[in-house]
């Protein structure tokens, strides 16, 4: 077997909330990789919002000096009612692994949870609360989570009656009552 020269780390942000998008965080970091460069990676749940914007912020740095790569893909509400929120997660994995444009022999892929990358990914884990395990995964959730939040406050402005940017489209009693008032709208997770 031919030895991996990559590390990815998988993640998504969203599975559960009313509204908005699913988001999947793939990073990709030489097998080397020293972790000091990014300091204070962990699961994105465990972090504050100012922690994972800082984190997020170094991370993009990294990227412009070609110390690492990453991408997250947005997987939409209406996907997410058309496909099923499992199906929505793993297009989301097959989209971030496609533009990372990763050589699925040389690339050892450890995901969190119960998410799966393609068959054609030969050298991949599946690892239970592997954000809070594998730093690579927790820096993935990371970029999921800013990501997708920051979407949340953007469509705020679109749908102000919501709240989006307080909750991010989470299961709240203040977003249950805007639904209750306003109904669904064209971001809402009608299957949710």
């Amino acid at each position: 077997m031919k030895k991996t020269a990559y590390s990815v780390g998988v993640d998504e942000a969203g599975r559960g909330p009313l509204a908005g998008p699913v988001a999947v965080g793939v990073v990709v970091v030489p097998k080397n990789f020293d972790w000091k460069c990014v300091p204070g990676v962990t699961d994105s749940k465990k972090l504050s919002e100012k922690n994972r914007e800082a984190i997020f912020l170094r991370t993009q740095q990294l990227k412009k000096e070609q110390v690492l790569d990453y991408a997250v893909s947005l997987v939409s509400a209406a996907t997410i009612d058309k496909k099923g929120i499992t199906q929505a997660v793993r297009q989301g994995i097959d989209r971030g692994l496609r533009r990372l444009k990763l050589n699925p022999a040389e690339t050892e892929i450890k995901l969190d949870g119960l998410l799966r990358a393609p068959s054609n990914y030969p050298h991949q884990e599946t690892i239970v609360k592997g954000d809070q395990k594998e730093r690579i995964i927790g820096l993935a959730s990371i970029l999921a989570k800013v990501i997708r939040d920051r979407h949340m406050v953007r469509l705020a402005k679109k749908y102000p009656e919501y709240g989006f940017e307080i909750h991010k489209g989470y299961r709240t009693e203040a977003h249950r009552t805007a639904l209750a008032v306003h109904g669904l709208s064209v971001v809402h997770r009608a299957s949710f």
